[in-house]
C-alpha cells in the first residue's frame, strides 16, 4: 500500500459549539492520506484492544494514536480525484485523499475522538450514522452543532458504545456533499465474545455510490434524483473493483452500507448466506434464514455470512441489470428487430463513424472498441478467462481457492477447473422433436371425441 504522511500546518482552529476535553486541545493527531485505489491489507492494531481487523474494499483502515486511553483519528474532509476505473477519473469530495474516506475501526467500550479539519470550499459537519451518542455529537449542522467553517477544525469525542457496521457522512448540504462523494465506513468490533457475533476469518466491507458524470466530464452532476449512470463499490467500478480473495472453508463476513439514492439487491453467486448484522446491530440467530440475495435500502447497512465452501471465481453483484453497466444514455431508442440493411452504408457517408448498435441486443457493447468521449468508462466492459464478461459498475468476483493461505488476500489469479466441469457446446445429432401426446392431430372422422371449449356468455352485458 502506497502512502504518504503529512503534518497539518498552522495552530489548531477555535472548537466552537463542542464540549471537548481541554488535553485534545493539546496537538492535533497526524493526518494519513492514502491515494491508491488497491485494496489495503488490515490494519493490525498495535496499541488499544485487540480485534479482528476489516479488510475495506479498495479502500483503508484510517490509523489512529493513544492519548490518555482515548483514541484519537484526524479526518480531513476535502476536494479528491478519485480514479473509477484504469483511465476513468472524477473529481470528488472525500476525507483524507480519497473518495470513499478511510474506514474508522475501534472497540466497543472504547472512548474516541475525531478531529475533523475542513478544507473544502464550503462548511461542513460530519454524522456518525448509527451510532448512539451524545445529541451534540450527532453533527447535524445547524441542529446539533455550528457547521465547521472553511478552514477550521472541530473535535467530535464520545463512546463507541454498541458493537455493529455504521457509516460516517456530512449532514451539511447534504444533496451536494453526498453526490461528490463524502461519505465513509465505520466498523466497531465488540470487546468480548458474544453469543450474536461470529468469529469469522475473513471480513470485508464497502459503501455503495451513485455517481451522475456526463460522458467526457470529470465532475459529478449533484442536482440528479434519480437519473444516474455511474454505479460503484467504494467509488470503484467494475474492472476496477478487486476481487474478495478467501481460503476454501473460511467463514466469511460482508458488510455493506448505502448512501446512494436507491436500493440493490446484493447477489452471491454459488453460495447461500444469513443476515446476521443491520443498522441496528448482530441479529439474533433464531431471526435468520438462507438467503442469496439481499436489498440494502437507502441509508442502510447489511451484514451477511457464509461459509465460501465451494471452489471457483463467484460472480458477487447488484441485481439490478442497469446497476452492472457503465456510462449509458438513458434515452437509447431499443432498436432489437430494426432492419438496418443498406442503411449503415448511407449513414456512414455523412458520420463515417456511425456503428450499427442494439439490433440484436447490446451484446456486442462488451466486445467492439467503440469510439468514447476522454475519461468515459465504457457501458459493459471487462474481461474473464473466457472471453467479455459484458458488465460494469457494481459487480466484482469471490475468489474461492483451497490453497488460499489465511490472511493472504492477493488475487489467485483465474480458476482452473477440474476437468469436465465447464459448460460446453452439444456437437452431435440433433434430437428429433417430440409430440406431445395430449396435442396429436385428432382425425377429421373422430372430431366428436375431441373436448368441447365452452365460449363465455355475453347475455346482460357480462
Amino acid at each position: 500500500m502506497s502512502s504518504r504522511r503529512q503534518f497539518f500546518a498552522g495552530s489548531l482552529a477555535t472548537v466552537a459549539g463542542l464540549a471537548v476535553a481541554r488535553a485534545a486541545m493539546a496537538a492535533l493527531p497526524e493526518p494519513v492520506t492514502q491515494t491508491s485505489v488497491d485494496t489495503a491489507p488490515p490494519l493490525v492494531p498495535a496499541t488499544g484492544r485487540p480485534y479482528q481487523s476489516v479488510v475495506t474494499l479498495n479502500g483503508w483502515t484510517l490509523p489512529w494514536r493513544m492519548r490518555n486511553g482515548v483514541k484519537e483519528f484526524h479526518l480531513v474532509a476535502e476536494p479528491v480525484v478519485r480514479e473509477m476505473a484504469p483511465g476513468f477519473k472524477v473529481n470528488m469530495w472525500g476525507y483524507n485523499g480519497q473518495s470513499p474516506g478511510p474506514t474508522i475501526e475501534v472497540v466497543e467500550g472504547d472512548r474516541v475522538r475525531i478531529f475533523v479539519t475542513n478544507k473544502l470550499p464550503e462548511h461542513t459537519s460530519v454524522h456518525w450514522h448509527g451510532q448512539r451518542l451524545p445529541n451534540g455529537m450527532d453533527g447535524v449542522g445547524g441542529l446539533t452543532q455550528a457547521q465547521i467553517p472553511v478552514g477550521k477544525t472541530y473535535v467530535y469525542e464520545f463512546e463507541a458504545r454498541r458493537p455493529g457496521t455504521f457509516m460516517y457522512h456530512p449532514h451539511a448540504d447534504e444533496m451536494v456533499q453526498m453526490a461528490m462523494g463524502m461519505m465513509g465506513f465505520w466498523v466497531t468490533h465488540p470487546k468480548q465474545a458474544h453469543p450474536h457475533i461470529s468469529t469469522v476469518d475473513r471480513d470485508f466491507c464497502f459503501l455503495l455510490n451513485a455517481f451522475d458524470v456526463e460522458p467526457g466530464s470529470y465532475t459529478p452532476k449533484v442536482n440528479t434524483m434519480t437519473d444516474f449512470n455511474v454505479w460503484g463499490w467504494n467509488s470503484r467500478i467494475f474492472p476496477g473493483i478487486d476481487s474478495l480473495n478467501v481460503r476454501q472453508g473460511d467463514r466469511v463476513r460482508i458488510r455493506v452500507g448505502n448512501l446512494t439514492m436507491t436500493n440493490h439487491p446484493i447477489h452471491v453467486h454459488g453460495h447461500e448466506f444469513q443476515v446476521t448484522g443491520t443498522d441496528g446491530g448482530p441479529t439474533p440467530p433464531g431471526t435468520r434464514w438462507y438467503e442469496v440475495t439481499t436489498d440494502v435500502a437507502v441509508g442502510q447497512m447489511r451484514q451477511i455470512e457464509f461459509l465460501a465452501d465451494e471452489p471457483g471465481d463467484w460472480a458477487l453483484h447488484c441485481h439490478k441489470s442497469h446497476h452492472t453497466m457503465g456510462a449509458m444514455g438513458h434515452a437509447v431508442p431499443t432498436m432489437i428487430g430494426v432492419d438496418h440493411r443498406g442503411l449503415v452504408q448511407q449513414i456512414q457517408k455523412v458520420v463515417p463513424d456511425y456503428m450499427l448498435m442494439g439490433e440484436r441486443g447490446m451484446a456486442d457493447m462488451g466486445e467492439m472498441a467503440m469510439p468514447l468521449p476522454e475519461n468515459t468508462a465504457p457501458m459493459m466492459t471487462g474481461t474473464g478467462p473466457f472471453g467479455p464478461l459484458e458488465m460494469g459498475g457494481m459487480f466484482t468476483v469471490l475468489k474461492v481457492r483451497k490453497d488460499q493461505a489465511p490472511g493472504d488476500y492477493r488475487d489467485p489469479g483465474w480458476f482452473q477447473h477440474p476437468a469436465g466441469t465447464v459448460a460446453y457446446e452439444y456437437v452431435g445429432d440433433a434430437p428429433v422433436p417430440a409430440i406431445d401426446s395430449a396435442r396429436t392431430a385428432v382425425p377429421v372422422d373422430d372430431a366428436d371425441s375431441l373436448p368441447k371449449v365452452r365460449k363465455p356468455s355475453h347475455r346482460n352485458g357480462h
